[in-house]
């Protein structure tokens, strides 16, 4: 599993209100604690409107989760192509607009998108209620690669949202607790259009979220997707975020009985794992 959108919130580094909002601490032994029964491989941290323009947790976290793990930061719109580099060497990959907390000035953030991407490689990502993705349209059709966090946010923006996948951008299946929605039809409708489109994400510790991530929204996606569900937990976000795809084993076949319907007898069932690793459903073929 891939992680596409985590917070960290480290009490080292320095944090500003937003909207008199100071999140609790939130830091990496949390995370890893709050999702050891996951097999999780890699993930995203994403910088929050709390953090700034502060780099410096962000290479602090990217340092201690490994390589496996990248960044999405925020910038300064004056940022220099060297600090791009330096983040990009960093693990970031890259960049995040709020829209939906911060005014913005549009125009430099499509001149700074556009310049972090030829550097760097880096694409969008956009906090951003769907409903103004209408309004923006000109702006965002001139972005090379886009990632929409949240599903959209809301379900009047999903007809905008679904034409931008159509054009292959990535959609965070994230924040099931922040959205107003029918977040299973969402689901469905997006990933009808491009399966390749939806990226898993906890969005933990889930700040200011109507609920946080839980763990059957995981158990809801693969409910949805089927037999895509490596893709929509792991594949997709692996290949937005340019790491290499991580192979997985192929089934061991039955061979105890010539009939797999018959149950097993007892004596050659697996033994109850120690741990408290959760493995995900099994989605027949229609």
């Amino acid at each position: 599993m891939f992680d596409a959108h985590v917070h960290i919130i480290d009490p080292r580094f320095p944090l500003i209100e937003n909207e008199g909002y100071l999140p609790e601490p939130y830091t990496i032994p949390d995370y890893r604690n709050r999702m050891a029964h996951f097999d999780v491989h890699g993930g995203a941290v994403v910088s929050a409107s709390f953090q700034g323009t502060d780099q410096s947790y962000l290479k602090a976290a990217l340092a201690e989760l490994g390589p496996e793990w990248v960044g999405v930061t925020r910038l300064d719109l004056d940022a220099g192509d060297e600090e791009i580099l330096d983040l990009d060497r960093a693990g970031v990959r890259a960049i995040r607009f709020n829209l939906k907390r911060a005014a913005a000035d549009i125009t430099q953030m499509t001149v700074q998108a556009l310049r972090a991407h030829e550097l760097a490689g880096w694409h969008v990502e956009l906090y951003i209620d769907g409903q103004m993705l209408a309004s923006l349209q000109p702006v965002i059709s001139k972005l090379p690669a886009l990632s929409i966090d949240h599903l959209g946010m809301s379900a009047e923006g999903l007809p905008y949202l679904l034409d931008l996948v159509d054009r292959g951008a990535k959609v965070k299946a994230t924040g099931f607790g922040r959205v107003d929605m029918d977040v299973a039809e969402t689901l469905r409708r997006i990933h009808t259009v491009n399966p390749r489109a939806l990226m898993f994400g906890s969005d933990l510790p889930g700040t200011r979220a109507g609920r946080p991530f839980e763990d059957t929204d995981i158990d809801l996606i693969c409910q949805v997707v089927g037999t895509d569900m490596h893709a929509v937990l792991e594949d997709n976000a692996r290949e937005c975020y340019r790491l290499p795809p991580r192979s997985r084993p192929a089934p061991d076949p039955l061979t105890a009985h010539d009939n797999p319907t018959l149950p097993l007898p007892r004596p050659i069932l697996p033994s109850a794992p120690e741990d408290r690793t959760r493995p995900l459903p099994v989605i027949e073929s229609p």
